[in-house]
């Protein structure tokens, strides 16, 4: 079993235990006896677990058990010092063999589990094509946890009869319950981004479906609760409606310039099981050729830098044209990435959509 190189394990790190068997059989040749060298040489097996891999780990303990056994010959030491370095350096060597192999078996397994979460998330969040009715479109999933593939946050988008719908939102919570309703929802914006006639009436389906799914506390109202912002482009692809059921605007980014699309007060949140009609409204925004709608949930603008303060697209993005949606995507991601320091605090989904047609970006992102 060969077992895979640890991520520490670069190239200096590789040279360290060779370095520790060589300094042992110098500390042994000149230094004061007995025993300097020993803890060195059966170091070296040990360190070699760490940074390379299980044949390399072994390599280096058959190295270290030859090179104690060498050393002591070389210096005439008796048979009984001889045997006892031996076995000091034998068990190390074994027992380090033996964690590098929990080790590489750790990493299968985890690796098995980040596949199967990248299989559910294909399936429960599958990307939708580059092209969806007049728009270009791209999408971006990002953990915040490494090796973090699926969460709460979600997008769809789906070519109806009423034009190219699309969906955004944010699961409140985290884990397995997160990861169901989510599920629930899109599932549900699938079955009825088709079927309902308005934009309303399309959030009052979802509202149902995860009211349906999350339950209630005893107070009435529901522990988890989905925040999305639907919207709605036409065939001709000249103007987007928009209504948010307690989600982010979107901005809209055009010649340089990024504005957030914000009018109505936001609804109430999906499936929080608030009494009462919800009030959220429609608002209509043109959408020029050549411009994209960005739409991102709150692990973007939640994103700090060092001094706590937190991102902003309209700055960050600011003076900047975009030919593609999947470059205003990478974008945004490696804005974040690069504001938090790279420890991102929550989750993040950017979906963006290009209605082309538009002059080329005078300057690329």
């Amino acid at each position: 079993m060969s077992g895979a190189a640890p991520r520490t394990g670069g190239n200096l790190l590789a040279l360290l235990p060779p370095a520790l068997i060589v300094g042992g059989l110098l500390a042994d040749l000149v230094g004061p006896q007995p025993y300097t060298g020993l803890p060195l040489l059966a170091a070296a097996p040990l360190a070699a677990c760490i940074v390379l891999t299980f044949r390399g780990a072994a390599v280096i303990a058959v190295l270290s058990v030859v090179s104690s056994v060498a050393i002591d010959l070389a210096l005439g030491r008796p048979a009984t010092a001889l045997v006892v370095d031996v076995a000091d350096v034998l068990v190390i060597s074994l027992i380090g063999l033996w964690l590098r192999q929990l080790m590489d078996r750790r990493d299968r397994s985890l690796t098995l589990t980040r596949d199967i979460a990248e299989a559910a998330q294909l399936a429960v969040l599958p990307q939708p094509p580059p092209r969806v009715g007049p728009l270009l479109v791209a999408t971006r999933y990002q953990g915040a946890h490494e090796g973090a593939r699926i969460g709460g946050d979600f997008f769809a988008v789906q070519d109806t009869r009423y034009g190219v719908r699309l969906m955004i939102g944010d699961v409140r919570g985290q884990g397995l319950p997160a990861v169901s309703m989510m599920s629930t929802v899109v599932g549900a914006f699938r079955e009825n981004a088709h079927q309902a006639p308005s934009l309303h009436e399309l959030a009052r389906r979802l509202d149902t479906a995860a009211e349906r799914a999350g339950g209630e506390e005893d107070d009435g109202f529901a522990e988890e609760f989905t925040t999305v912002l639907l919207g709605e482009i036409p065939p001709d692809g000249d103007q987007v409606v928009l209504l948010s059921r307690g989600h982010l605007p979107p901005y809209l980014v055009a010649d340089g310039r990024v504005a957030p699309l914000s009018r109505s007060t936001p609804g109430t949140p999906l499936g929080a099981g608030l009494p009462g009609p919800d009030n959220a409204e429609t608002d209509t925004f043109p959408l020029p050729l050549g411009a994209s709608l960005l739409l991102i949930t709150d692990g973007v603008t939640e994103a700090r830098d060092r001094h706590g303060v937190f991102y902003d697209p309209a700055t960050g993005l600011a003076g900047r044209s975009f030919d593609e949606p999947q470059e205003l995507v990478d974008s945004v991601v490696r804005e974040v990435t690069a504001w938090s320091g790279g420890r991102l605090h929550d989750d993040m989904a950017v979906l963006a959509v290009t209605r082309p047609g538009g002059p080329p970006g005078a300057r690329r992102a």
